[in-house]
């Protein structure tokens, strides 16, 4: 019973926390503190401090923590799991239906008009990258870094991997 506790506790935040894990988060404490009771409040500010000071997306990391602690390992996998399972369910309906319709005009419209507004959005994530690079950095270091990484996996098909690997070496070295 307590699994299936577990996954209730993180589903149904999942289906209504439209916005993802930080507009969740409420409706997480109201599900653990209040209707089960396995932490008091103060227990889950604290999981959501230590879920904050980690890296990656809040809900998965405090799913995990609060599953764990309730229910073991298999606790911590329902609960990952129902953090995830709306969106995943949500995307293989939408995937199902634009494969539906995919020799439909409307759709096929669609695709050629989503495909420049994820080029422009992907260039304006770079170009903020690029500037907070530049900005910490320097205008030398950034340019550098980013011509060799270039040349490395245009020209050499190094993998990113180790382009990735090797940028974070020089940048202990040459800018820690």
């Amino acid at each position: 019973m307590i699994y299936w506790e577990i996954f209730l506790a993180f589903f149904i935040p999942g289906i209504l926390g439209y916005g993802g894990g930080p507009a969740s988060i409420p409706l997480v404490e109201n599900e653990v503190v209040d209707r089960y009771g396995w932490m008091t409040t103060q227990e889950f500010s604290e999981v959501l401090a230590l879920g904050n000071s980690l890296p990656g997306p809040i809900a998965t990391k405090m799913a995990g923590y609060i599953g764990y602690a309730e229910g073991g390992i298999l606790g911590a996998g329902v609960a990952l799991f129902a953090t995830i399972a709306p969106s995943l369910i949500l995307m293989i309906v939408l995937l199902g239906l634009i494969m539906k319709y995919k020799d439909s005009p409307r759709v096929k419209k669609m695709s050629t008009l989503v495909r420049p507004t994820i080029a422009v959005l992907l260039g304006v994530m770079t170009w903020g990258f690029f500037a907070d690079a530049i900005e910490a950095t320097g205008t030398v270091q950034t340019v550098v870094l980013a011509v060799i990484s270039f040349v490395l996996l245009e020209r050499f098909k190094v993998h990113p991997a180790f382009v990735i690997a090797g940028a974070l070496v020089y940048g202990a070295v040459f800018l820690g």
